[in-house]
């Protein structure tokens, strides 16, 4: 085959550039030869490092819902020297339309919405029901139209052992007992977070069961996260270490891959734990995991069948957030091995 050359406009949330790797890996069963490029912000942009199949990363330094259109088209004609066959453009806004179209890529791929018939000229219509995930809905853009999925590849993030000695000797991490990680914040909002007490109660028998705790998420997830500290009896608080706000997202990704087990919300760490090979247990609330579950055979998920649930909103409309508060903590420890 010749070289394809493919630039992907990923989406922004850490999850979702996780799940976007089943494209990357569909496009290079098709073509081994195709160069596979993307654009994505600095937030997400370094997982892109640990994905085999992408060639390269551009960053591209425009925030969630801001037009910069002399950004977009000076960045545009600086992508047109590398001569690209196709775009792909993961979200479904106009912006993220701009740029492969500025950058006059003569394939520009995407789902119908916002207006975008001027921008893109290969346009799908999302059929929700023959495409309930959104893995299927990200593959099915590397397909002709109508075409049938295949199986996808469980995306796959490659650890560096260099980067994870560096981090345990750094962070004064030891791995003398199993480790559960715990993953309490999710960036999306609050419908999506189970209460750091019942998190607390986990820890505490996870601990009881011999092993320690590593909290993982980002400096917004801090409080939370000493909040689960402080509800630890002090006698069990040295087997609990708190790496929330201390670890860059690579960082992240190969230490959680020293985990044995993960419990997480719906959450872009959760998606990582999955990818590094992690036994993750995940707690869905407003959320559901027929749409973004986790991609391995080694998850348990757990939810609570309610009738609003899920409603996809970053807080619950009513107040009571059941969804997630009637899951107690004996549910979550009995799906551990201790």
């Amino acid at each position: 085959m010749t070289e394809q050359r493919v630039l992907v406009v990923s989406p922004s949330w850490v999850g979702d550039m996780v799940m976007s790797q089943t494209l990357y890996s569909l496009l290079k069963e098709i073509n081994p030869d195709a160069q596979i490029d993307v654009i994505a912000p600095g937030a997400s942009k370094p997982i892109l490092s640990r994905m085999a199949d992408v060639h390269q990363s551009v960053l591209f330094d425009v925030g969630h819902g801001e037009l910069r259109l002399g950004y977009r088209s000076c960045f545009a004609k600086r992508l047109r020297s590398n001569h690209y066959d196709q775009a792909i453009v993961l979200p479904n806004s106009l912006k993220s339309a701009l740029v492969p179209f500025l950058a006059n890529i003569p394939v520009r791929t995407g789902y119908r919405g916002e207006m975008r018939y001027l921008l893109l000229n290969d346009v799908r219509r999302l059929d929700k029901t023959r495409l309930p995930r959104m893995i299927d809905r990200f593959m099915s853009l590397g397909l002709a139209p109508e075409e049938a999925l295949p199986e996808f590849k469980p995306p796959e993030l490659t650890i560096d052992p260099g980067n994870q000695e560096d981090c345990l000797k750094r962070l004064g991490l030891d791995l003398s007992l199993p480790i559960l990680g715990l993953c309490p914040g999710a960036e999306f909002g609050d419908a999506k977070r189970w209460p750091e007490e019942k998190f607390a109660e986990v820890a505490k028998g996870a601990i009881d069961g011999g092993m320690q705790i590593w909290l993982f998420g980002s400096a917004a997830d801090r409080l939370i996260t000493q909040k689960i500290v402080e509800r630890l009896p002090t006698s069990k608080q040295k087997n609990c270490r708190n790496l929330a706000g201390r670890t860059t997202l690579l960082d992240a990704i190969d230490l959680l891959n020293l985990c044995r087990q993960v419990i997480s919300n719906d959450s872009g760490l959760m998606h990582i734990a999955a990818a590094v090979g992690c036994r993750t247990i995940v707690l869905y609330g407003s959320t559901s995991p027929e749409f973004t579950p986790p991609l391995t055979d080694k998850a348990s998920i757990l939810r609570e069948e309610i009738s609003c649930s899920p409603c996809f909103k970053r807080d619950c409309p009513f107040g009571h957030k059941n969804c997630l508060n009637l899951i107690e903590p004996g549910r979550v420890l009995a799906q551990l091995e201790i």
